[in-house]
């Protein structure tokens, strides 16, 4: 019978390598940068639930746009015992802020297709109408 990962107290970095699609040299690269702290037994490390959750929450983050240090402070102002209200309010205006930089980027990309759309429909009616792009690039010049 295997043991459900959200039951489990103790992980190795292959397993969470494997089980969030990352390679091993991702989770120490959150590591240097001070995300995760796994415990050691020699050489190895050993991740906790908390870290497993951290790195669940540091791969989300990062697929949201935020930067590590936005995501650092996010995780490191959760206190259990003194509430998260403060990281609440943080998380809740660093993500208000990454959806209008979402939509402003969305903008720009549907106005880049429309342009591109639209020049493809005019070099297929050029075309069509047997146009010879060597000659209407001299006709637009003149």
């Amino acid at each position: 019978m295997q043991i459900d990962a959200d039951e489990r107290t103790s992980f190795s970095i292959t397993e969470l390598a494997e089980e969030f699609g990352v390679t091993s040299r991702t989770i120490r690269f959150y590591e240097d940068k001070g995300l995760i702290n796994p415990a050691r037994e020699g050489t190895t490390r050993i991740y906790s639930r908390k870290d497993r959750g951290r790195l669940k929450i540091i791969l989300r983050g990062r697929r949201l746009g935020f930067s590590l240090q936005d995501i650092k402070k996010m995780l490191d102002m959760y206190s259990p015992e003194s509430g998260s209200r403060a990281q609440l309010t943080f998380t809740l205006t660093k993500c208000e802020e990454q959806l209008e930089k979402l939509k402003a980027q969305r903008a720009d990309i549907n106005e880049a297709i429309e342009e591109i759309e639209d020049g493809i429909r005019q070099l297929k009616d050029y075309l069509a109408a047997g146009g010879d792009p060597s000659k209407g690039a001299r006709k637009t010049i003149a």
